[in-house]
């Protein structure tokens, strides 16, 4: 329960109980406080919502210095413009239907995709999960395993996430009882039937729980893991605690995001604009706030072999206010990304410390991507710290969206000398696809005359 949920709860608790009392009045005056006796029903009740209202700011407080910072925005949420009359939701799906995809790569590239932070999964419990196009069953068996299978029982179609539970180390279907194995997807019980067929199983999907989260591997062609996903030491020794995460749904190809890091030319564009400035395009160059600006110098390059499907992009920051440089506020950020879906924004700073984002990328649809960025940073740093730097980087993020949400994908772009990191990068990146990598498939009605 959050910290104003209980404040709500206990004012009302202390309302009712002061509101309800009863009795003789010389009794409340020879045994309750002499402020109770002398006073009426209006003044309790005035007492009582400033305490109520005490409470409510204590809490909020409370949050705001030391709970951790989280903004889950919804698939129409951010990078649309409603005007007319329209809402959000409205112009959303306006955009969506009218917008030109272009010639798209493959929509699954092949890698490791975040599912699930590990904090959400307690042991004994299941969650669904969409993505890459399926529907997923992840649960956490009774010694502490999380696992990740299809959702639909082979036998008759239940979802093994609505109504299913875990038994040991293997999920049980609500329909009819059949148990299946986390680690191999085989079923071990029938509760009505003498034998088990030796085909009965559910696809069960190559998984890792790394730096708090539960990832899955996809291949399209079936294929084992080629690469892991590196552990963040601080996280698993608890140097670096949680401290906040956002999540956005952005309507784009997958690969449209990752390519950002290789754009350097939108960021002198772009995201000079202060953070104060917001998020929407249309004022984010407003002249209210032209004494403050960003300074950007980026590079990003792929890494050699063992490590091809790593790429690192090193980010200079600069803070200028009236024209003057403010070197307190330099920070130099390194973002690895670990193949199509993972990137780990590591921060080093002298005065403001040391933490990381973790950006996860997972197609939940073709065209619908699940953006998450979630920071651990040193424990021994007010939480203010890191949540202001999450809140900027939010952001930043989101005037990408807006982009995003409303773009083309150009496959053969008009690029000058000065994109050609651009090119580099999408040549880096086709090594995630394979001849058999899935593609969009459009449904198209026609009316016959």
């Amino acid at each position: 329960m959050s910290n104003r949920k209980v404040a709500v709860v206990i004012g009302l608790g202390v309302a009712v109980m002061l509101l309800v009392q009863s009795g003789d009045p010389l009794d409340s005056a020879r045994n309750g406080p002499p402020v109770w006796s002398d006073s009426g029903l209006l003044a309790r009740a005035v007492i009582c919502v400033i305490a109520g209202c005490s409470l409510l700011a204590l809490g909020w407080l409370h949050g705001l210095l030391f709970g951790p910072l989280e903004m889950l925005r919804g698939p129409d949420d951010v990078g649309y413009i409603a005007e007319d009359g329209r809402s959000r939701a409205q112009a959303a799906n306006e955009v969506r239907r009218r917008r030109k995809t272009g010639e798209l790569p493959p929509v699954f590239p092949n890698g490791w995709y975040r599912v699930l932070d590990s904090r959400r999964l307690q042991i004994g419990e299941v969650k669904s999960v969409s993505v890459l196009g399926e529907q997923v069953a992840v649960f956490r068996g009774q010694d502490g395993t999380a696992y990740v299978v299809d959702a639909y029982c082979p036998h008759l179609g239940a979802n093994l996430a609505v109504g299913g539970r875990v038994v040991g180390g293997c999920i049980e279907c609500p329909f009819h009882g059949w148990q299946f194995r986390g680690n191999d997807g085989k079923c071990v019980r029938i509760p009505y039937a003498e034998k088990v067929p030796e085909f009965a199983k559910v696809r069960c999907w190559p998984s890792c729980e790394v730096n708090g989260q539960i990832l899955v591997w996809f291949h399209c062609d079936g294929e084992d893991p080629r690469w892991t996903i590196p552990e963040q030491p601080e996280i698993t020794t608890g140097e670096w605690v949680y401290r906040g995460r956002t999540e956005h749904f952005i309507n784009a190809h997958i690969e449209e995001i990752p390519e950002n890091a290789a754009d350097i030319a939108h960021l002198a564009h772009l995201h000079t604009p202060a953070i104060t400035s917001g998020v929407d395009l249309r004022y984010t160059n407003s002249r209210a706030w032209e004494f403050l600006r960003h300074d950007w110098k980026v590079q990003w390059e792929p890494e050699p072999e063992p490590n091809k499907h790593c790429s690192q992009m090193s980010v200079k920051h600069a803070l200028t206010v009236f024209g003057c440089h403010c070197p307190l506020l330099d920070v130099r950020v390194v973002a690895r990304q670990v193949g199509p879906g993972v990137v780990f924004l590591l921060f080093d700073h002298s005065f403001l410390g040391r933490g990381v984002i973790l950006q996860c990328v997972t197609p939940v649809e073709p065209l619908l991507q699940w953006v998450s960025h979630t920071i651990f940073y040193q424990s021994n740093i007010p939480p203010l710290v890191p949540k202001f730097v999450l809140r900027a980087e939010c952001i930043q993020f989101e005037r990408d969206v807006m982009i995003w949400n409303n773009k083309k994908y150009i496959s053969k772009p008009l690029l000058v000398k000065e994109d050609s990191a651009i090119q580099k990068h999408r040549r880096w990146f086709s090594q995630f696809y394979s001849e058999n990598s899935p593609q969009l498939q459009y449904q198209r009605d026609t009316l016959d005359f």
